[in-house]
């Protein structure tokens, strides 16, 4: 069971390899494509090893990830259209941070914008890169207790629907393979492992 995955795991040590500087030389920087969450850019680079080469990715502002709490022990969910592979799927409320705006003020917005439910206690459960090898994209996870009712405030492009499921019918969801959303999951867990810590 997924519920089980972090129990008595130990990190493995890292192999040894030889020393190179810690960063690379950038010689050049190309910005091809700004959208409205990101920009993609081409550079030209020497990395650590004093390799040249050239890398195309993402820049991204970073985001805020959140698994609301609910008093009755229920998982807020959200169920999202997601027009890149045209499938709606299972998620938590997740969104890309404007500028000049903290992670927490981030995660405070999308949740009542996705779900229509305030949140007093944000609790900070870490941050993780979602696909360092073409994206700096970092996403702060957050657990969200004492859920206020407000009103849902969708994009003109979202397609949302609000789920609550307990907590072990969600770690089912995961492994029968229904939940496939990596954040969501990595965050769902994360939570999940806090709430058995604290």
């Amino acid at each position: 069971m997924i519920g089980s995955f972090f129990h008595g795991y130990k990190p493995h040590i890292m192999a040894q390899t030889k020393k190179h500087k810690s960063i690379s030389t950038v010689h050049s920087s190309h910005e091809i494509y700004k959208g409205r969450q990101f920009s993609f850019f081409k550079e030209r680079i020497t990395l650590p090893h004093n390799v040249n080469t050239e890398m195309a990715f993402v820049r991204h502002p970073g985001s805020a990830v959140i698994v609301p709490l609910f008093e009755d022990k229920t998982i807020g969910v959200i169920k999202q259209y997601r027009y890149v592979i045209n499938a709606y799927i299972y998620e938590i409320p997740a969104g890309t941070m404007d500028s000049g705006e903290s992670p927490e003020q981030c995660a405070r917005r999308e949740l009542e914008e996705e779900t229509g439910y305030e949140a007093t206690r944000f609790v900070p459960l870490g941050k993780t890169y979602l696909l360092p090898a073409y994206s700096d994209e970092i996403s702060y996870i957050y657990l969200a207790r004492d859920m206020i009712r407000t009103v849902q405030n969708l994009d003109e492009d979202e397609i949302i629907e609000v789920h609550r499921f307990k907590i072990q019918d969600i770690l089912e969801m995961i492994d029968s393979g229904i939940i496939i959303d990596a954040l969501s999951i990595l965050a769902i867990l994360r939570a999940i492992q806090y709430l058995k810590q604290s």
